[in-house]
This record gives C-alpha cells, sequence and structure tokens, in this order.
C-alpha cells in the first residue's frame, strides 16, 4: 500500500487521550485468534433503472449480481493480542451494456458501450488490541459522519488506511484514523480520495484525516462531535443530538439535529469553502405508524460537500436521488412510515416521503475552482422536489431466514434554473440481500 503516514496534529491529540490499558482484565481479548472468528457471505442482488428524463438523454440500466466475503478473526492471547481481518468481493453483470450502462452498478464501461462481465477486489487489515483499544491498518469498512463507505450499491466502498478505536468509559467511543486510497462501489482497483461535487482535475489530495466521539450514555439520548480534514481542501466539523421520549408505552417523539461546518484549508484545492449545513427533525410514532417532519438549510455559497460515493452526509433530507444539499438550499420533508408486524405482517415496512428544495444560484461563485459549475445568473428561483416509495420485506424464520427484498422509486423533479445543475429522473431500484452466517 502506497499512502502517506504522516498524522495530522488532529488525530495526535485523539491519541493521546485515549487510555491504551483502561482495565487490569480484558474481557474481549479471551475468545483466541481461532475461537473467536467469524466468517460472514453477502449475496446482493441488484437491478437500478436510471431514466434521466431531459431529451436526448440515454436511460441507465443495470442488473448485476454481488458476493462479499468477510473473515473476521478474533485476538491472540496476552495483553496485546493481534488479528486479522479479510474480505473478497466479486460482482456479476447480468444486463447492462449497449448504450444502458452507466447505473453506477457496473464499472464504466470500456468505450464500446459494454460494462465488463464481472470485476472484484479483496484485502485484508492487521489488527492490534490492548484492553479497550483497537488499531486496525490496511483495507477498512468505515461508518461515522465524516467518512463512511458507501453502502447503497451492489457492493460496498472500502477504505485504505489506519483506524483507532477506544470503548473504556461506558457510554463512550473516541475513534480516530488516516485514509489514503478508496475502492469505489462500481471499481475493482484503489484510487485516490475525490469528492462528490468538487473538480479537483489534475491535482491529487493525499489522505483525510479524522476524530470523534460518540455518547450514548443516556438511553434515550445520543450524540456525536466529530472532526475530519481533507488535505489541502477542508476542514469539516460535526455534530448531532437525538433524544427519543416516551409518552405512552406505544407513543413516542424524536426531535434530533445534524450539523456540518465545512472552511477550506491548506492549499484549498477547490477554492474558497465556508459552508454551514443543518437538518432538523421531528418525529411522531404511534403503534407501528411514523411520521417525521425535516427543515434543512445549506448556508455557503457551495453545496455542502463530502468523499465521492461515500455515505458521510448524515442530513435528514438525504434522500435516495437528491441529497437537498446545493449552495444556499433551504429543503423541507414529510415522511410516512409503516411498520406491518402492528397487524401480524412481521418484517414488512413501507415508507413514503415529499421533500422541496429551494436554491439561489446567483449566489455561487462562478469563478471557484472547485464549485462553478453551481454557478447561474437565471437561478435565483431554482427549485426541484422528489418523492421517495419504499417497501421492504425480511423473512423472519426458516431456512430462507434474513433474505430481503427491498423496492424504491425515487420521482425527481426541477424548474428550468434547477436543470442547469441536474436533470428531471425517475429511478427504479430492486434488491434482494441474502446474508449468511457461515461461523
Amino acid at each position: 500500500m502506497k499512502s502517506s503516514l504522516k498524522l495530522s496534529p488532529l488525530f495526535i491529540a485523539l491519541a493521546a487521550t485515549i487510555p491504551t490499558f483502561a482495565h487490569a482484565d480484558d474481557e474481549t481479548a479471551k475468545d483466541g485468534f481461532i475461537e473467536g472468528s467469524s466468517l460472514n457471505l453477502h449475496a446482493r442482488n441488484y437491478y437500478m433503472n436510471h431514466d434521466i428524463r431531459s431529451p436526448h438523454a440515454d436511460d441507465s440500466k443495470e442488473w448485476g449480481q454481488g458476493f462479499i466475503a468477510k473473515f473476521e478473526s478474533g485476538f491472540t492471547q496476552g495483553v496485546v493480542g493481534f488479528g486479522l481481518d479479510a474480505y473478497g468481493m466479486l460482482g456479476l453483470k447480468l444486463d447492462g451494456g449497449g448504450g444502458t450502462d452507466g447505473s453506477s452498478i457496473l464499472p464504466v464501461s470500456d468505450g464500446n458501450g459494454k460494462a465488463p462481465t464481472s470485476f472484484s477486489s479483496g484485502g485484508a487489515a492487521l489488527k492490534i488490541r490492548a484492553f479497550d483499544t483497537e488499531l486496525k491498518a490496511g483495507d477498512l469498512f468505515l461508518t461515522n459522519p465524516v467518512i463512511a463507505g458507501g453502502e447503497t450499491r451492489m457492493l460496498p466502498q472500502t477504505f485504505q488506511g489506519v483506524s483507532l478505536t477506544n470503548t473504556s468509559f461506558e457510554g463512550w467511543m473516541l475513534e480516530g484514523g488516516q485514509v489514503s486510497f478508496d475502492k469505489p462501489y462500481d471499481q475493482s482497483g484503489m484510487r485516490r480520495l475525490t469528492t462528490t461535487y468538487g473538480d479537483l482535475g489534475d491535482q491529487t489530495t493525499k489522505h483525510l484525516t479524522w476524530a470523534g466521539v460518540s455518547w450514548s450514555g443516556i438511553p434515550e439520548i445520543t450524540s456525536n462531535l466529530y472532526a475530519a480534514q481533507l488535505k489541502d481542501v477542508w476542514n469539516q466539523y460535526y455534530y448531532d443530538l437525538d433524544y427519543t421520549h416516551a409518552l405512552t408505552d406505544s407513543i413516542s417523539l424524536n426531535p434530533g439535529v445534524h450539523f456540518y461546518h465545512t472552511e477550506n484549508s491548506g492549499k484549498a484545492l477547490l477554492g474558497d469553502i465556508d459552508n454551514n449545513t443543518f437538518s432538523l427533525h421531528l418525529a411522531l410514532a404511534m403503534a407501528g405508524h411514523t411520521v417525521t417532519a425535516v427543515y434543512q438549510r445549506v448556508n455557503g455559497d457551495t453545496p455542502f460537500d463530502y468523499i465521492n460515493e461515500g455515505d458521510s452526509v448524515y442530513l435528514d433530507n438525504s434522500q435516495q436521488y437528491s441529497d437537498f444539499n446545493g449552495p444556499n438550499e433551504r429543503s423541507w420533508k414529510l415522511q410516512y412510515e409503516y411498520d406491518f408486524a402492528g397487524i401480524g405482517i412481521a418484517g414488512l415496512t413501507s415508507s413514503v416521503s415529499y421533500s422541496r428544495g429551494e436554491l439561489d444560484l446567483t449566489k455561487a461563485d462562478p469563478n471557484s475552482i472547485g464549485y462553478g459549475n453551481w454557478y447561474n445568473p437565471e437561478g435565483k428561483n431554482a427549485h426541484h422536489w422528489e418523492r421517495d416509495l419504499g417497501l421492504k420485506y425480511v423473512i423472519q424464520d426458516g431456512k430462507a431466514k434474513d433474505l430481503a427484498v427491498s423496492l424504491r422509486w425515487a420521482t425527481n423533479r426541477g424548474n428550468t434554473a434547477y436543470q442547469t445543475v441536474d436533470n428531471d429522473v425517475d429511478e427504479y431500484r430492486v434488491i434482494i440481500d441474502y446474508p449468511l452466517d457461515v461461523f
């Protein structure tokens, strides 16, 4: 692995705060390398129809079968335990090509309009545990608000780097790390980190470094505080607070807030960034019914940006198609969910939502190095809306237990001013997941 191991002060400061030898009795290290190991297989069948409704645009329709195998060892005996995690992934093309590829399920075509018949990848990470502190180095699956691998396609996104976690204090989890490469969910090889909306051109960023803490000390409350630095691009800070209050045995109220602040740093490869983005939600749950109202706001002349193909956009209006995160965008959402277990159909859930966003694209900087494409002199009253429908069934028992079928449909429409930055789209997804614990 070719990567920089020079850690930023952010990571060093976090590492210094972690009590490596917090307890004299380490229960987690007693399983042993073999005794504590597990092997999981996951088969995912994925059909995606990305139907662009704009004139002269081609549909993107792909169908594939993915297989993911994950091995996680236990730790060797002793004060310091050693272990190994490894994975292998295979994606097979079932349909897609002849001008219909490009939905992001399969790799980008080789120029003849056809995606390859298969693609694969594999990797491993060495892990070391001392009491409540665990260090991993190698290929990583990451999930946190500032660096999260994309899980919304046939195969997941992975990263190469190091990570450190500590759980010494009850209700607290501290973590930090640094990654220099990622494997996209629709490719085989590694690449340098890029962002979803910024245009780095021939420039590259060396690594992303992060540190954070999660708190769940009270059953009804969770909170996260994270900071990240994308080298020579941005510093990003995140905070959330979520509270669930039980009004009765069957009725609960759930308010919450997510907040990101992003500012350019170092060489500012994407230009000036000064962005504050937040979302507020209020959910009412009653006997299997949940109604959620959301307000989201982007304060800044650049979009809220994050690692390309990643899921590190912990905002309430991040929908199937749009994240409603354009520059100066204000958006609202109303969502209804129902769990059919209340009428005796355990495992069946549904959701429907409507979101609307309004943008002033005249405030975007046309001379921005990375985000100038958002500028539209006629875009003062740009707006778009999205409708999302979802239905999912998970088999509860028997030989096919945990097999899940998901049906998802999203429609996004914008006015003429908005269509300078995005297209009208209908998107259909059919996903079949079958996880299997081998041992």
